[in-house]
């Protein structure tokens, strides 16, 4: 039986954090999953906080400081580690990211979808926000009837489940180290070698886009700002 490790990678914004660990340690599932929060450098508070709650609820802390120096963000360094872990285990790779809550049977049903669909190289639950409207990432769903979409366009990474098979495929070592986020790359990745992209409309998760880095608002509140700093700052590289 193919394994689920399932990670989220933290920096700060403890509130949404620890939502989203509740929401993961407390699902409903018939599989065993192996759960690890990535702490990509946060403050001593937050980390202690981590810590507690890791002895609490039994996840993995890996608090990246102690083997790491290359300056947050570190999405690279968490998927490379993580796709040999789950290779190595055979599993599918699960991300939540640490601004999302999944509901009690997210977990599983996207698990179990991966055996129903046609060669599945990722597979995404739909973002919404408290009223169950679709937002960001995933707008361009709304226009969509139906519940299951087979997309072309890029699946983020808020709740994502990479599958085994394409985790063996392409390996995270090959990925651009000047680049600071993936989902683009690795989205268009999987479709490049064959495999095919779910956006599931039927499965929500809540989204509370860009909790850990509130500077990313600029990009709707002020977004002259957020492109200059983008660019001055070698920040947001996709």
């Amino acid at each position: 039986m193919i394994k689920l490790h399932i990670l989220t990678p933290v920096k700060d914004s403890l509130e949404t954090t620890l939502q989203t660990i509740d929401s993961i340690m407390t699902s409903e599932c018939n599989v065993d999953f192996h759960y690890t929060v990535y702490n990509d450098f946060s403050t001593n508070e937050t980390t202690t906080q981590l810590q507690l709650y890791s002895e609490k609820q039994g996840f993995t802390l890996v608090n990246l400081k102690d083997i790491i120096t290359h300056p947050s963000p570190n999405y690279l360094f968490v998927l490379q580690t993580a796709q040999q872990k789950a290779i190595t285990e055979n599993a599918h790779l699960l991300i939540i990211e640490s601004d999302v809550v999944v509901e009690k049977d997210t977990i599983q049903r996207m698990y179990d979808s991966v055996s129903t669909f046609k060669k599945a190289g990722m597979i995404a639950a739909v973002t919404t926000d408290i009223n169950r409207n679709i937002n960001f990432p995933y707008l361009y769903a709304r226009k969509f009837d139906s519940r299951v979409i087979n997309t072309r366009k890029r699946l983020s990474f808020c709740c994502t489940l990479l599958c085994l098979d394409f985790l063996i495929s392409f390996n995270f070592k090959e990925l651009n180290p000047e680049k600071t986020w993936y989902d683009v790359f690795i989205s268009h990745k999987s479709i490049e070698l064959g495999f095919q992209n779910y956006l599931l409309t039927l499965l929500p998760v809540l989204h509370l886009p860009h909790s850990s880095r509130p500077w990313k608002h600029l990009k709707y509140t002020h977004p002259l700002k957020y492109y200059w700093n983008k660019l001055t700052k070698k920040r947001d590289r996709i």
